[in-house]
């Protein structure tokens, strides 16, 4: 974008949000105008240099959002991020999508529902939008990478692009860098705070064109997200939990006050003939690997060679029987539960 630098450095002067950014850009009528109200210090001025040097040394580009390839249902909300930096498959920015979000720590069976739906979502080209944390999100983004093809998942993440957070999802975090995209409203390199979840939550809520609750309770972050998403009109569905645990009490709240449309799988948005076929022929190919792994580590290399699959396939269903809490990695390889 022409005049990149100057931009940034309103966009990173203490105190400028994408309010006060569109209070000055209206006042001055231009970006230069801007930057000689604000008189940036030297400090200011080197930090956002490093940071346009970084971002193209690690391929990390700013979506503005007058770029076509700004998400065109994240443009329509007020005050949305002006910039964006995104790392990975750009054009997957470009793509349909759906927001999914729950709890950090989700049951193995409230994963394996997530990462089902997901898997469906990507199979149709839409990509799935999450915060790339453990439990919910993780299960999302990895249902979604399970779907063959690229432009399948989007991570929004609370520092910069290039901070991995949490350490645990380091390999998805390549993963996603691979498939998908990865971004951010927060300068390269920055270190996330406990506020810049919220931030985050709402970038997530606006990307989706439709946003599905997990498991979540009361009070979460996740909740924060729906209540976003519910703010900007979007369609909520919501997948019920126990009432005794208080993972279920956000949606099945959601779903008792009409807010939320009541999930009950993949057939809610693709038909149940499609699930059925997709069950099945996915129960039979897991069940297949299952019967190889027992209590003693068993490779991908090895269980490829066994079953007959290369190892892209391997890995797709070693992931869906992780998700179902069946088997676990080890340094060796894969064990039975």
């Amino acid at each position: 974008m022409k005049d990149l630098f100057e931009h940034l450095l309103v966009l990173r002067s203490p105190g400028i949000g994408p309010v006060s950014y569109n209070n000055l850009m209206s006042k001055f009528g231009n970006v230069h105008a801007v930057v000689g109200s604000l008189a940036p210090n030297d400090d200011l001025r080197d930090a956002v240099a490093r940071e346009i040097d970084n971002a193209a040394r690690l391929n990390i580009e700013f979506i503005f959002d007058d770029d076509v390839r700004y998400p065109k249902d994240l443009r329509k909300i007020k005050n949305h991020p002006p910039v964006l930096t995104a790392r990975g498959n750009i054009a997957t920015l470009s793509c349909e999508s759906v927001a999914i979000v729950g709890t950090r720590h989700a049951t193995a069976t409230g994963m394996d529902f997530v990462a089902d739906i997901a898997k469906a979502f990507a199979e149709h080209k839409i990509s799935v939008v999450s915060g790339m944390a453990i439990g919910t999100d993780y299960a999302a983004h990895r249902g979604a990478l399970i779907a063959p093809g690229n432009a399948n998942t989007i991570a929004v993440l609370a520092g910069g692009v290039d901070y991995i957070w949490p350490l645990e999802n380091e390999s998805l975090y390549y993963e996603i860098l691979e498939r998908g995209v990865i971004v951010s409203d927060m300068p390269v390199g920055f270190v996330p705070k406990g506020t810049n979840f919220v931030q985050r939550n709402r970038i997530i809520a606006g990307i989706g064109r439709k946003l599905i609750l997990s498991e979540a309770d009361s009070k979460s972050g996740s909740m924060k997200t729906a209540g976003f998403a519910i703010q900007y009109g979007r369609q909520i569905y919501a997948i019920p939990s126990h009432p005794a645990d208080s993972r279920g009490a956000g949606p099945n709240s959601l779903i008792r006050s009409g807010t939320a449309i009541l999930c009950q799988g993949v057939q809610d948005f693709f038909g149940d003939e499609e699930m059925l076929q997709t069950n099945t022929k996915k129960s039979k190919s897991e069940n297949e690997i299952l019967d190889k792994i027992g209590t003693i580590p068993v490779s991908e290399s090895v269980l490829a060679d066994v079953v007959g699959k290369n190892i892209v396939e391997i890995k797709r269903e070693l992931v869906i029987l992780e998700l179902q809490g069946l088997i676990r990695k080890c340094d060796s390889g894969y064990v039975r539960v």
